[in-house]
């Protein structure tokens, strides 16, 4: 075991390196990755480049709800560095490869760490493991990861690889169908399929900087299906070994063709590669703020760029939903879409701050429906998991042509997004026997809370989510009759209203209404039988407004209606308690900003006599909710749907209906704030006043409908003024 002050000196050497300057030299400084891995944000501290396919990173456990990422802030042991994963979800997934460095020749090479040793940086992740004698660093390029081990001595030294280990929820092992892998003077390649939250294909390919001295393959422990290795090496005085890995959906020739696609073994020059591109991606959003605003805003900013992550290999080659490899026509193909929470906030803010990527994310969507014969709910690792409910690849196709992108075949697009909505589920979602049976939905408008395994009120009104969307895209592409008949069905939730609780309320095959009925308990798929997904009636009942907010309206009778309802559910309703795995946390009265469903209530005040009551709740939200410190996201991240939530809150406006090409402004929370992307003109924002509600709206000079502010004219640029 390494001594406390070597261990010291050690984490001083890193921390001193010429790699890491100042926070106000650059954006990238002020970000901070351990935000969110301390409880329920579950993100990851790990090296990424945006929208990365490879996020290294350290795992604390293999398993269980708290550790998604692989990653909690305050778990006190490292298993050892796995090479993917996602960030802030709810299931865990991936977690390959795992490697763990150390001097001494130990089955368990599992480490203790001291936190002032730990560092987290865009593009670098550093830590001492004190029980092994080694500082680990690692960075990435876009489809590698890079490790970089300094031993406290040289001579021979130890490394576990562990091709078992993978991040799952249910089982203390990920299941493994069927593994090879094999040697040679420096490196290891092999490939993998493996069954978690959905099936997948992995090839692995790792290359060290040295020979390798030795190879010992390990006694299987109790549940293993893959093999785990202990690799010796012998070093010299340097005492340091160096392995660049990559990972591929394909083979393991497009693994090793990942692993080399930037070459070399200067790990410096890599991290510098990395933090330049995330300076520059994240400068394209400036804000005047205090430091911590500052912190907070970067931060969420980075978050937001991890995903969806690339899945395409270097030459193109992807593995889709069917386990067929494909070839990307052009651009990259990407994975990891948490559509249902992420065509809400993070999908829109694509559109306005990384437009150039928006074609090939629809793209993606649309190859997926050419093997899968519908749209996606939740692809990761190029498979699809089936999670959620409704068909969230609908609004973001829509938002996407509604708001000029040209760069995929809107007739093609249109052909899918009525296939997915008219399909009953096929063969690729075993099990799915509500979501998209679509001949039950016709036949009464809505799901009888009889007929289907539950959540049947929320898959009702998130179905009309997307009819709207496909009844916009079919009036964009002059297809009337189309649009009116999706347009109709959209209007089904007006029967799911309850007339004596306002409230959306279940109904069986015969029309009765759901009875007993408590509109405060919120249930899931975890706690069924229920009629909502992570939510309760109270905070499900607001969904038409993200497609229909007027027609909402009208059916409480009015803007003194919707005042009334927002005003009871804010301040007039007990917050939930205990169900926190629900999304039932950062509450006011029943608002319930740890889910997404939720996400867009307080910007309905918009529509009320009283705006500036929301822009206060908007405001309060920011400062509770969000913190520059680890337990600073109150909620699953979600791949960064929380994080664009601050972001707009921040710049003023918010998308509340996600496929209309519009947004809702309230007052942002910075004085200014300066939007510049390559090839487009910069829009700057500018709050004048110390009012908290929005008298006036300009845009260039000209007046803007603040519950209608159209993405063309703010992608245009100039100056838009909030006037408080």
């Amino acid at each position: 075991m390494i001594d406390r002050r070597t261990l010291l000196a050690m984490a001083a050497a890193a921390c001193a390196s010429p790699l890491f300057g100042r926070a106000e030299e650059d954006r990238a400084g002020l970000v901070d990755p351990f935000i969110g891995t301390d409880g329920t944000g579950h993100t990851f501290p790990g090296p990424s480049r945006p929208f990365g396919m490879i996020q290294p990173g350290p795992d604390n456990a293999a398993s269980g709800w708290d550790f998604t990422s692989g990653y909690q802030y305050r778990a006190p042991r490292i298993l050892g560095f796995s090479q993917n994963r996602a960030s802030g979800t709810g299931i865990p997934e991936l977690g390959d490869v795992l490697l763990q460095p150390g001097i001494e020749r130990r089955e368990d090479l599992s480490s203790t760490y001291a936190k002032a040793s730990e560092i987290a940086r865009p593009g670098y992740y550093a830590v001492t493991l004190a029980d092994n004698g080694v500082r680990v660093e690692l960075t990435s390029t876009l489809r590698s990861a890079f490790h970089r081990y300094r031993f406290a001595r040289g001579g021979r030294v130890w490394l576990l690889v562990d091709l078992q280990h993978g991040l799952t929820f249910r089982t203390d092992r990920q299941p493994v169908q069927s593994v090879g892998n094999s040697f040679s003077a420096n490196a290891f390649e092999g490939e993998a399929v493996r069954q978690n939250w959905t099936s997948r294909h992995v090839a692995w390919s790792v290359q060290f900087d040295q020979a390798i001295a030795a190879v010992e393959t390990l006694p299987p422990r109790a549940g293993d299906a893959a093999p785990r290795y202990l690799l010796g090496f012998d070093l010299g005085a340097d005492a340091v070994l160096k392995a660049r890995i990559g990972l591929s959906t394909t083979d393991r020739d497009g693994a090793r063709r990942n692993r080399d696609e930037r070459g070399g073994w200067d790990f410096d020059a890599v991290t510098a590669e990395s933090r330049s591109e995330w300076n520059t991606l994240l400068g394209r959003v400036r804000i005047e703020a205090p430091q911590e605003q500052q912190h907070i805003f970067a931060t969420a900013l980075y978050h937001l760029f991890l995903h969806p992550s690339v899945v395409s290999d270097v030459d193109g080659r992807w593995r889709g939903p069917d386990g067929s490899v494909r070839q990307a026509a052009k651009g990259l193909r990407y994975s990891t879409l948490s559509l249902w929470d992420s065509f809400r906030a993070a999908n829109p803010l694509y559109t306005l701050l990384v437009p150039e990527r928006v074609d090939d994310f629809v793209n993606t969507l649309l190859d997926h429906c050419d093997v899968a014969g519908r749209l996606p709910k939740w692809p990761i690792w190029g498979g699809e998991t089936g999670t959620m409910i409704g068909e969230p690849a609908l609004p973001v196709i829509a938002d996407a042509w509604a708001k000029g992108f040209r760069g995929f075949d809107g007739r093609r697009a249109l052909g899918a997004m009525v296939a997915t909505s008219t399909r009953d589920a096929g063969p690729l979602y075993p099990g799915d026997d509500s979501l998209s049976v679509w001949s039950l939905y016709d036949r009464y408008g809505y799901y009888p809370v009889d007929l289907v395994r539950g959540e049947a009120v929320s898959r009702s009104l998130e179905a009309g989510i997307g009819d709207a969307a496909t009844a916009r895209m079919a009036a964009m592409l002059g297809k009337p009759a189309m649009a009116r008949r999706f347009a109709t069905r959209a209007g089904g939730w007006r029967m799911l209203i309850d007339p004596e609780t306002r409230l959306a309320r279940g109904r069986d095959s015969k029309g009765q209404w759901r009875a007993p009925f408590d509109p405060l308990v919120p249930t899931s798929p975890l706690n069924n039988p229920g009629d909502y997904t992570e939510a309760n009636a109270w905070q499900y009942t607001w969904t038409p407004a993200l497609h229909d907010v007027y027609g909402l309206i009208a059916a409480w009778g009015g803007k003194a209606g919707l005042k009334a309802m927002l005003d009871r559910f804010f301040f007039g309703l007990p917050a939930t308690k205990g169900a926190e795995f629900l999304g039932q946390e950062a509450m006011i009265g029943q608002y319930a900003h740890g889910n997404e469903p939720s996400h867009h209530i307080a910007w309905l005040y918009a529509f009320t006599d009283t705006p500036e009551v929301g822009h206060r709740l908007i405001a309060r939200i920011a400062h509770d909710f969000y913190r520059a410190s680890p337990a600073g996201i109150l909620g699953n991240e979600d791949a960064g749907q929380m994080s664009a939530w601050y972001v707009f809150a921040a710049l003023g406006f918010y998308p509340v209906d996600p496929s209309s090409g519009t947004y809702v402004a309230a007052v942002p929370l910075v004085d200014r704030a300066t939007i510049a992307v390559p090839g487009h003109h910069a829009l700057v924002i500018e709050r004048r006043g110390a009012g908290d509600r929005l008298k006036a709206l300009r845009l260039r000079g000209h007046a803007v409908s603040p519950t209608r502010m159209p993405h063309g004219a703010l992608a245009a640029g100039g100056r838009l003024v909030f006037e408080t």
